[in-house]
C-alpha cells in the first residue's frame, strides 16, 4: 500500500549528486584511486565521501594530514571529476521535477564547485536552476548547514519555510541543522531519518498554491 505525505513549503533547495545526478560512477571511480594513492581501504573511504566537500572527506580520512594539503588534493580531485562524465545520468524523474519549478522559489545547493556542477547537470541533460550555491560560496562544507542557509537567504525566504532534497547522511544533517524539513532521496538517505524518504523523483509532484506556497505530493 502506497502512502502520500504532503509537506507545504515557500522554497525548495536541491542537492545534486544522488539527489538530480546520478554520478555514484564517476565518484566510485575517482576516489577509489584516491583511496589506493593514499593507502586506504576503498570500501571504507566510500562510506565517507557522499555529500562532503573533498577537502572535509579528506580531513576526516587523513587527520592528521595538514589541511593545506587536503585543499590542494581536492583541487586535483574537483579537476578529475569534472573531466570523468561517463555514465553521468539524471536521478528517474529528475528533469520532469525540475520542470515543474520553473517559476517556483527553488536552488540548487551543492559540494561541488561551478565547474563540476556544471558539468554533471549537463551531462545528465538537466537545466542549472537560476540561483545555485557551490563549493566557491561557502566556507564550511556539509553537514554544516551554511551552503542550505545562503539558498534561502538568496531566494528571501525564511529557513523553516524552506523543504531540501538530499541524499546523504552529511547533506541530511545540514538540512536539519538550518531548521528546514528533507526529503530524502534513494537508499542512502533512508539510514539518515530525513521527514519523508522516495526511491527517486518520481514520487514526488509540486504544486503551486494560491498564497505563493508550493504543495510537495510526496508518494512512498
Amino acid at each position: 500500500m502506497t502512502a502520500t505525505a504532503v509537506l507545504t513549503a515557500r522554497a525548495l533547495l536541491l542537492d545534486m549528486d544522488g539527489t538530480l545526478v546520478n554520478s555514484d560512477a564517476s565518484v566510485e571511480r575517482v576516489w577509489r584511486r584516491w583511496a589506493d594513492r593514499n593507502g586506504l581501504d576503498g570500501d571504507e573511504v566510500m562510506k565517507v565521501v557522499h555529500g562532503r566537500q573533498g577537502y572535509a572527506s579528506m580531513a576526516l580520512l587523513l587527520p592528521d594530514r595538514p589541511m593545506e594539503q587536503n585543499h590542494a588534493d581536492n583541487a586535483r580531485m574537483l579537476a578529475e571529476e569534472t573531466a570523468d562524465t561517463e555514465g553521468v545520468v539524471q536521478v528517474p524523474g529528475a528533469r520532469d521535477f525540475l520542470a515543474s519549478l520553473q517559476g517556483l522559489p527553488h536552488a540548487l545547493v551543492t559540494s561541488a564547485d561551478v565547474a563540476l556542477s556544471t558539468a554533471r547537470m549537463a551531462a545528465a541533460g538537466l537545466a542549472q536552476p537560476d540561483v545555485r550555491v557551490t563549493a566557491e560560496s561557502v566556507g564550511a562544507s556539509k553537514p554544516h548547514p551554511e551552503g542550505f542557509l545562503k539558498g534561502a537567504a538568496e531566494l528571501g525566504v525564511d529557513p523553516a519555510d524552506c523543504v531540501v532534497f538530499e541524499d546523504s547522511g552529511a547533506g541530511i544533517a545540514a538540512g536539519r541543522a538550518a531548521g528546514m524539513r528533507v526529503v530524502g532521496i534513494g537508499p542512502r538517505a533512508a539510514f539518515h531519518s530525513p521527514d519523508v524518504v522516495v526511491r527517486d523523483l518520481t514520487q514526488v509532484r509540486v504544486e503551486p498554491n494560491p498564497d505563493g506556497t508550493i504543495s510537495l505530493h510526496v508518494t512512498a
